[in-house]
């Protein structure tokens, strides 16, 4: 069953064709896509290369992911292969990469696929949206990368492209159905094409910083190119003050210079990882709460910032 039209269609927002042109000349060459001449030949993308993509992508550079994905599709070439896959390899394999709970989550998903649909990947937003870890966005671009599928894929390039074409007065997070509802109007039947190409165009000419307007393909249609500094969209929104969380991380050696780490709980911030005891993490310090008698000294002390927190250990 086809996915459901988010939104009654109205006029076009831009050119569709100005920017497929664009992208056909110009798109940027990535391991997990299929350039626009293989796809018009016939070659169609690989569903679980642009999900394991997406997946890696989320809260992530492409500079940051582009070795871990090399690196996972060698070990593991097929959802299959990373279904039969432990856990802890897995996890071992992301490393460094953060944001644990999408190697889990990445995990989950691909014995769902290898198990209950028999290695078939889902095709419609509705159906990728019921596995682990897939989200609105990430569903809808694998549906349209993959199956052409004429949904709005808005991720934060496409978010700040349609900010400046539309002169958005609002910060993107509060105008979310107004922009699907222009993209939708928009989004041609070469969908996959034009997804990636709209992102391209973020990560390249439309960037957050800077704007190279002269070699826009929608110049003509958006609106804040004629401003002397099209930057000042998309606005932002007031940040609210990060708060803080303070705790005490527990060091012990032995003799010979191994350390005592403790393995986390199965949910949670940082699920299933190792590291060192510690005490809970509150806005005010508790008095330490030693784990075994020693001879304990204060360290020092570590600043870590999360996404929504800071914390502060001793």
């Amino acid at each position: 069953m086809p996915d459901p039209a988010p939104e009654k269609k109205s006029a076009p927002l831009f050119s569709a064709e100005a920017l497929l042109l664009w992208y056909d000349r110009g798109a940027r060459a990535l391991p997990w896509r299929v350039p626009p001449s293989d796809r018009r030949a016939g070659r169609r993308p690989d569903p679980y290369r642009v999900w394991l993509s997406e997946i890696m992508l989320q809260q992530t550079t492409i500079a940051a992911v582009r070795g871990y994905f090399l690196d996972f599709t060698s070990r593991w070439p097929t959802v299959a292969d990373l279904a039969a896959a432990p856990l802890d390899d897995v996890l071992a394999r992301w490393a460094g990469l953060g944001y644990y709970a999408r190697a889990r989550n990445l995990h989950k998903a691909a014995q769902a696929i290898s198990g209950e649909r028999a290695g078939i990947f889902p095709t419609t937003v509705a159906e990728l949206e019921a596995l682990p870890g897939i989200g609105a966005y990430t569903a809808a671009a694998i549906a349209a990368i993959c199956h052409d599928a004429r949904v709005p894929v808005i991720d934060g390039n496409v978010e700040r492209v349609l900010a400046r074409l539309m002169r958005l007065e609002t910060p993107p997070r509060d105008a979310k159905a107004a922009l699907r509802a222009a993209l939708f109007a928009t989004v041609p039947e070469r969908a996959g094409d034009f997804a990636q190409a709209l992102m391209d165009l973020g990560a390249t000419l439309c960037a957050p910083r800077a704007a190279a307007c002269g070699l826009c393909p929608l110049r003509p249609d958006c609106a804040a190119a004629t401003l002397p500094d099209p930057t000042l969209y998309p606005r932002r929104p007031v940040k609210a003050e990060r708060p803080i969380r303070r705790g005490h991380a527990y060091v012990m050696t032995r003799s010979d210079g191994s350390v005592f780490l403790v393995r986390r709980l199965d949910k949670g911030l940082l699920a299933r990882m190792a590291g060192v005891p510690v005490s809970v993490w509150a806005a005010t310090r508790a008095a330490p709460d030693y784990p075994m008698p020693g001879a304990w000294h204060r360290a020092g002390d570590i600043v870590h910032v999360f996404t929504h927190f800071r914390l502060e250990l001793t």
